[in-house]
């Protein structure tokens, strides 16, 4: 049974990976499960220099998920790579770190300094960050924007680009095939909702930041959607991602036209899920007498 996939020219070993700030840099997650069997981990955020975040709560329960407004709290570049780097090198797995900034400036002087450092196998760049030049604008709701913003960093580093988009934007499509255009090797999809929740009896919001990112079973139809759509507009790989709890979720998504999928949420209520999802997946193709996990992919077209 071949579960190995090529995103952007990696070989991952198998088509899980987890996504981007839900196990920080696999540390934490070390003593529950083996990241070697996964075909790839993939970092929280990593920005230029240290970002303190959103003011607290910043996590919130929703019905079917959570909100979070972290606010992409990170120590910055230079201590991420002195002292996440050499852990992230000795596992036996690809290696992708997710980079942020406040402007263009930003995601290319941490591209450039993660490129240098070596032992980083591709980049997901998280163009939902605000565009501080435009006014906080997303880059990920220009096309533009997200064009401009990925050409440069593809021009400040040589390892493979994975895009990020957000599904707060009226045609995801449009956005992914401005990605595809600026040379991204690869796209992830989907970010998180904006939503909110309130306390009735204190009559304010819950979150410190009022709104925040909703995540979880809750935003799975429509990960689906975003990901089915983007698979008709554009030629390179998908990671798809969204409310992915189980094997059967996995391979919805496969199915919809994702070489690979992240497992986010799902790690705060099982540290196992992603070698759960890893092993349903696997039980699917047994059952189903499929040989190839590339025979799946967009099979649902």
């Amino acid at each position: 049974m071949n579960l190995s996939v090529n995103i952007g020219g990696v070989m991952w070993k198998n088509p899980v990976t987890t996504a981007s700030g839900t196990v920080n840099s696999g540390k934490e997650y070390s003593e529950y499960m083996d990241f070697g069997r996964l075909g790839a981990i993939t970092t929280k955020g990593v920005a230029p220099t240290p970002w303190l975040g959103n003011p607290t709560p910043r996590v919130a329960e929703t019905y079917g998920g959570m909100l979070n407004a972290i606010g992409l709290q990170n120590p910055g570049a230079a201590t991420f790579i002195e002292s996440d780097i050499p852990f992230l090198r000795a596992l036996d797995t690809v290696i992708i770190v997710n980079i942020c900034g406040r402007t263009a400036e930003d995601f290319v002087e941490v591209a450039q300094k993660l490129t240098q450092c070596g032992g980083v196998d591709m980049l997901e760049v998280n163009v939902s960050c605000p565009n501080v030049k435009e006014g906080g604008v997303a880059f990920a709701q220009d096309p533009r924007a997200t064009e401009e913003i990925v050409t440069k960093i593809k021009k400040a580093t040589n390892l493979p680009i994975i895009t990020k988009l957000s599904p707060n934007v009226t045609n995801i499509a449009e956005i992914a095939k401005a990605a595809e255009a600026a040379g991204s090797d690869a796209l992830s999809l989907i970010n998180t909702l904006l939503g909110m929740k309130i306390d009735i009896h204190t009559r304010k919001p819950v979150l410190g930041n009022t709104m925040g990112g909703l995540s979880g079973p809750a935003i799975k139809p429509v990960a689906l959607r975003c990901v089915y759509q983007v698979h008709k507009a554009v030629k390179i790989p998908i990671i798809g991602m969204g409310g992915i709890m189980t094997g059967d979720d996995a391979i919805e998504f496969i199915l919809a036209g994702a070489t690979a999928i992240a497992v986010g949420t799902a790690n705060f209520t099982n540290p196992k899920a992603t070698i759960n999802v890893l092993d349903g997946i696997t039980a699917y193709m047994e059952n189903y007498g499929i040989t190839d996990i590339n025979q799946l992919i967009g099979a649902a077209h």
